[in-house]
């Protein structure tokens, strides 16, 4: 049994050398390269040495040609084998299991880890095999496994059977994958599963299964080999044979094995002359210049005639998340309270640009730009991105990019922070890391985390305790608890609403205007994944909170004052739009399948143009079940109505079908 991801069994130099010359046309170049030195150089009467020199000049650049051509493809194939091992990377090296009589947790490689074992995983820990969560020390057990299922948040799991035996991975909250990695808390559990044996491991088999067809331009110039070597050999054996009867000719000295000679030599003479020496060489210049331009846009070819199949795509079937998006959460909207005068009340809401983890990016109110420092509410929002939150954003030497150091939800809340910058912090003269955490600082030079309330299932919130460290204008001097969670959830222990430095009583008539506009955030094209922000002004005293039973978390975070609620999403990279017109204008159809959320798969795809903005879904887009539970005629019908396109006379062929029909079963 596996208990790592065994490595591919890489080819030997010679065996690809070999592959470059497995090919119909270029054999018979090799034969003719091989013939022609023979024929027309050593069987050559009264022969000079220049004469015989030249008579090898053709064949010297056919074999030339030919190894050019076996250097470009052996150097391509060469330099993309350590990208097709990508998968590598997912495996942890080590894991921490608890075996036998020996105290406490112990490292070992997580290759010797195996079915049975007891192992222990943290925050910031990768899942060395598949696991069946036992026990969970923290509150809750966040698990960010966007690599396998293409959730761009991470997912709570609890130790809860899973009594579907048809669920999919994204159903199995109580397993931990192996590969993927812990965003949040402390858990143990029983390794089910290792190596080949896990879901990424069966990625990896299916992979390798994968059955090689040839490219169309492949495809065609085997045919194009096929019969030139026939019309070839028809050629050479005709008029060897019409010449048959000049074999005793006197020029050849009465000899008839001269003359048989004599006539061979012309006859592969000719077929040299019909053999398009140059056509291998100009195909795999053509295609090296294609590759060359794919890898300045960061596309792996492996090999050659891969690239010509750009130019025969109908049908492109994407991931979404991190293919189409770019996989890092980013808060694209917001609203707070304008006013509030009795029933009469209004709300300010922010747009806000920027889809990546370096806080670039402008706000917006009614379109025009704005600065968030002066808005006073927004000085408690930023406050309360910062403080309530364990996560951060860290720069990547290596990559020159910004990425997530814990959960994604909360390091876009920072990345918020930086970008509304509401104490209005001087970043003039800062390097590129030191900007992007200036807001950060000067906050934490203002509060101080005291401890923090964890998240938890049941009342879908979390919390951190701060004290002032200066004096605050955000409702008193005092200590604070600083509220995040879903808007809900936190609403219901709402009691005032903020506006600038000033609360106001939350009727249950505002608290439904609230509701009803996260409602709208959440749906339609957007989509969004609120969070609602709130403070406890006057919060209970430490001393009188039980820190060790999350159960009583939610007696604590009441009498909340309401401050914002925030809208994000895992947003679509730039170039996506324009790359969607560009293929429909084509006729090539795009069709996503991603294991996320249907409905935010569908929000994002009104986002690229895969949808327009308001066209009707229905029967367009399925999750994995709703596709399964359809009876096989459905199923056809369906694949075709995602595949055809309008310029396609006649529709796609069974084989394309069927294969898009397996596809189509990873939800939606």
């Amino acid at each position: 049994m596996f208990t790592e991801l065994p490595a591919e069994e890489g080819k030997s130099i010679w065996q690809l050398v070999l592959e470059q010359f497995d090919d119909l046309l270029v054999k018979i170049l090799l034969l003719a390269a091989i013939l022609s030195p023979q024929v027309l150089a050593l069987f050559e009467e009264h022969e000079d040495f220049n004469s015989t020199l030249t008579s090898f000049v053709e064949p010297f650049v056919i074999l030339l040609i030919l190894i050019a051509n076996a250097i470009v493809g052996v150097w391509q194939e060469r330099n993309a084998e350590s990208a097709i091992e990508a998968l590598k990377e997912y495996e942890p090296e080590m894991g921490k299991v608890v075996r036998g009589d020996k105290s406490g947790v112990q490292k070992v490689r997580a290759k010797e880890i195996v079915p049975g074992d007891i192992v222990e995983v943290s925050v910031g820990d990768k899942i060395p095999a598949d696991i069946r969560l036992i026990k969970i020390y923290s509150t809750t057990i966040r698990i960010d496994q966007s690599i396998l299922t293409g959730e761009s948040v991470s997912v709570i799991k609890h130790t809860d059977a899973v009594p579907d035996p048809r669920a999919v991975n994204q159903d199995k909250k109580n397993i931990l994958f192996s590969g993927t990695n812990v965003a949040a808390g402390k858990a143990r559990g029983i390794v089910m599963g290792t190596g080949l044996n896990t879901a990424i491991g069966k990625i990896r088999t299916e992979m390798s299964e994968t059955e090689e067809i040839k490219t169309p331009l492949q495809q065609k110039l085997d045919e194009f080999g096929e019969q030139l070597s026939k019309v070839i050999s028809i050629i050479c054996v005709a008029v060897w044979a019409i010449n048959i009867g000049h074999f005793n000719d006197p020029a050849h000295g009465g000899s008839w094995i001269k003359g048989a000679v004599y006539y061979f030599k012309i006859a592969v003479a000719l077929a040299v002359a019909a053999i398009p020496e140059g056509l291998p060489a100009v195909i795999t210049t053509c295609l090296a210049l294609g590759t060359r331009r794919m890898a300045k846009k960061n596309a792996i070819v492996r090999s050659l005639p891969s690239v010509e199949t750009l130019g025969c795509t109908s049908v492109i079937c994407s991931d979404k998340t991190g293919t189409l998006t770019t996989n890092q959460m980013s808060v694209s909207r917001m609203f707070v309270f304008d006013k509030i005068d009795g029933s009469d009340s209004s709300f300010s809401e922010f747009e806000i640009t920027g889809s990546t983890y370096e806080p670039i990016g402008e706000v917006f109110l009614n379109g025009q730009k704005i600065k968030a420092g002066e808005y006073e509410t927004l000085h408690e929002l930023g406050t309360i991105c910062v403080m309530c939150n364990d996560s951060a954003i860290d720069f990547n030497e290596f990559k020159q990019a910004f990425e997530k150091v814990g959960e994604a939800t909360e390091t876009a809340l920072v990345v918020l922070a930086e970008k509304l910058n509401p104490f209005n912090v001087n970043k003039a003269g800062l390097g590129r890391r030191e900007k992007a955490i200036a807001v950060r600082q000067e906050i934490e030079t203002k509060w101080k985390k005291e401890f923090t309330l964890e998240f938890s299932r049941d009342r879908k919130s979390m919390s951190s305790y701060c004290i002032p460290l200066k004096s605050s204008k955000l409702g008193s001097s005092g200590p604070k608890l600083f509220v995040k969670g879903a808007p809900e959830g936190v609403l219901e222990r709402c009691t005032h609403a903020r506006i600038g430095d000033k609360k106001f009583p939350l009727t249950a008539t505002l608290k439904n205007r609230i509701l009803e506009l996260t409602r709208q955030y959440g749906t339609g094209r957007d989509t969004l994944r609120c969070l609602g922000l709130a403070t406890a002004d006057n919060p209970i005293k430490p001393e009188e909170m039980n820190l060790g039973d999350s159960n009583q978390f939610a007696s604590y975070e009441v009498n909340l004052t309401f401050v914002g609620v925030v809208g994000m999403l895992d947003p679509p990279r730039k170039e996506v739009f324009d790359s969607i017109v560009r293929c429909r204008a084509a006729g090539i159809r795009v069709i996503v399948i991603t294991g996320d959320n249907k409905a935010t798969a569908e929000a994002i795809c009104r986002r690229i143009g895969v949808f327009t903005e308001d066209e009707d879904t229905e029967g367009k887009s399925y999750s994995g079940r709703e596709f399964d539970d359809l009876p096989l005629s459905e199923q056809k019908a369906a694949v075709a109505r995602a595949v055809c396109s309008p310029v396609w006379n006649p529709p796609p062929s069974p084989r394309l079908l069927s294969s898009c029909r397996d596809r189509t079963r990873s939800p939606p």
